[in-house]
């Protein structure tokens, strides 16, 4: 699904979602990875909902986000309650989604200048999503 037509300046931008990879401007990524509008931080050790947990966290708080977009895969999947929490009680607002919502929100809030991350898991090479 294409997701964006023109070429946004200023913010990195998702192109594509698909069921194994995210193309986020013209590169195409296959793991997991955590998106702000100015970095794209690869090697997100997380392909499960149910690994998420405080170390996984705390990657995502790293970038200092005010809204953390949590994509699941190809369907919303819930993470973990204690998962959840570890942002509220930092007051960072999380919303959970499939991936191609997350992006398509993402997208609009990084265009608006917010400071979004959105946290993508995607399955690993072999397994199911």
């Amino acid at each position: 699904m294409d997701l964006s037509l023109e070429r946004p300046e200023g913010y990195l931008f998702v192109r594509r979602v698909g069921e194994r990879s995210i193309t986020v401007m013209d590169r195409e990524l296959e793991a997991s990875f955590l998106l702000a509008p100015d970095r794209v931080v690869e090697g997100w050790p997380v392909d499960d909902v149910a690994a998420l947990d405080e170390g996984a966290g705390e990657a995502v708080r790293a970038l200092e986000p005010e809204v953390v977009l949590l994509g699941t895969g190809m369907r919303q999947r819930f993470p973990p309650a204690a998962f959840m929490a570890g942002f509220l009680r930092k007051g960072v607002g999380i919303e959970v989604m499939d991936n191609a919502a997350a992006a398509r929100t993402y997208d609009l809030l990084a265009s608006e200048g917010r400071r979004v991350v959105a946290a993508f898991i995607l399955p690993r090479t072999g397994s199911a999503g």
